[in-house]
């Protein structure tokens, strides 16, 4: 089975260019070069991106090599792929350090040393371009009545703000962004969004165009959940890879809260665990079903932050909602422990002298302390709203004074919502 096939199956694949060609090179001529771009709007990825960082991870271990490419020049201006209003324009400095930050991130999911993949950035041939020869020589291979019939235009052009002159320029910058990488690494493959299909196409028209050599798309399906919502959106806001904004315990209960009719999708798309496993989770249901979204969540987190994280997240979780024991016939190529473990690790904590629990602490107060909360007022519209928890038992009064009283094994328990813990410990 080619990659082409295992992505195929495990389901990333929406369509592609020139899919019995690119089966056989991908099968034949080991290794090929290919590429996602990343936008560095913002300093870090979410959960959705992880389709085609995933796709680059098994691209490499197929035997590929793959580059992810920080789209410093680009993020200058702009995709309005998938967009019905102009993004903000940043400053070369922000784009810059945001694409330091996102490096990082990737760099957990593949490979960048001995030559395997690249880690490349776009303003390097994009910042100091000269206008007129880029449009003499490769503007003049763009048909403008093409271009405004792809999807990622039209949106624009049907949208109250309409599609400005900047904009107008992404494709062709994202084009010669292709051309650039065939050109010095030989690369033949483009992957990424659906949004994406004509940008991709028009690299491989340019590629055709300029260099009379072959070159190839495939586009991933867009990922929703089971009830409509849009991957790797909460309540809350984005699930982040950085662990300084979700931190690995919020990032292990994103998972392990996934919808029973989404934990099979996810366990094909999210983990490296074989097929056939996942394909024996299909009619689980209860507390076996639960126990294989625990073991989504902990690969899932051992990808992005690593073992240790992912072991304390689910040490952390067995300690607040019960221990779990895996079976060894569940997934069994998961390294999740199979049996609880007995320390305490993962759940943010602080450590309070008893004293100072005697007169009292105002339950808000303690909220913003630790964290759990942004603002007193947010607080208080916390317990207000009914979201504030100690110990398990909601808080119904806005002045309740947390004090010695609720300690329990000499800690005590504070949740905010369904998933946002903080334990208070007490020294002397």
């Amino acid at each position: 089975m080619n990659v082409l096939e295992t992505l195929r199956e495990r389901g990333f694949v929406e369509a592609t260019t020139h899919d019995e060609q690119l089966g056989r090179e991908l099968e034949e001529n080991a290794p090929v070069t290919c590429y996602v771009g990343f936008d560095p709007t913002g300093s870090s990825l979410h959960v959705g991106h992880l389709l085609p960082i995933m796709a680059l991870s098994h691209m490499q271990r197929a035997g590929h090599r793959p580059i992810a490419l920080v789209g410093g020049g680009t993020g200058l201006v702009g995709d309005p792929s998938g967009k019905t209003e102009m993004r903000q324009l940043l400053t070369l400095e922000m784009v810059q350090e945001n694409a330091n930050a996102i490096k990082g991130q990737l760099s957990r999911f593949i490979a960048f040393d001995e030559g395997n993949a690249e880690l490349l950035n776009n303003a390097d041939w994009l910042v100091d371009l000269r206008y007129i020869e880029f449009l003499r020589d490769i503007g003049r291979h763009f048909s403008v009545n093409r271009m405004i019939k792809a999807e990622s235009y039209r949106v624009r052009l049907d949208s109250e703000e309409g599609l400005n002159f900047i904009e107008f320029n992404y494709m062709l910058l994202q084009a010669y962004d292709f051309l650039k990488l065939y050109d010095s690494h030989g690369c033949r493959l483009q992957m990424g969004g659906s949004d994406q299909w004509g940008n991709i196409v028009a690299g491989i028209d340019l590629i055709r165009r300029m260099r009379q050599a072959e070159a190839y798309g495939l586009t991933f399906s867009l990922v929703t959940t089971s009830s409509g919502a849009k991957m790797g959106k909460t309540a809350q806001g984005a699930v982040w890879l950085d662990p300084g904004r979700t931190s690995p315990y919020e990032y292990y209960q994103y998972w392990v809260n996934t919808d029973d009719r989404d934990v099979v999708k996810f366990l094909f798309l999210f983990t490296f665990l074989p097929a056939e496993e996942i394909r024996a989770v299909q009619n689980l249901k209860d507390a076996d079903i639960n126990n294989a979204k625990a073991v989504l969540a902990y690969e899932a987190t051992c990808l992005a932050h690593g073992r240790r994280a992912a072991v304390n997240a689910f040490q952390a979780a067995s300690q607040m909602f019960g221990a779990r024991r895996i079976d060894e016939t569940l997934l069994p190529s998961s390294e999740i422990p199979r049996q609880p473990l007995d320390h305490d690790a993962g759940v943010p904590s602080s450590v309070f002298d008893k004293t100072d629990l005697d007169q009292g602490i105002p339950a808000f107060k303690l909220y913003q302390q630790v964290g759990l909360s942004d603002s007193a007022s947010a607080a208080r519209r916390l317990i207000k709203q009914g979201g504030a928890y100690i110990n398990g038992r909601r808080i119904d009064r806005q002045d309740y004074m947390v004090s010695a009283e609720d300690l329990e094994d000499n800690e005590i328990v504070l949740r905010a919502g369904k998933k946002k813990y903080h334990k208070i410990k007490i020294q002397g």
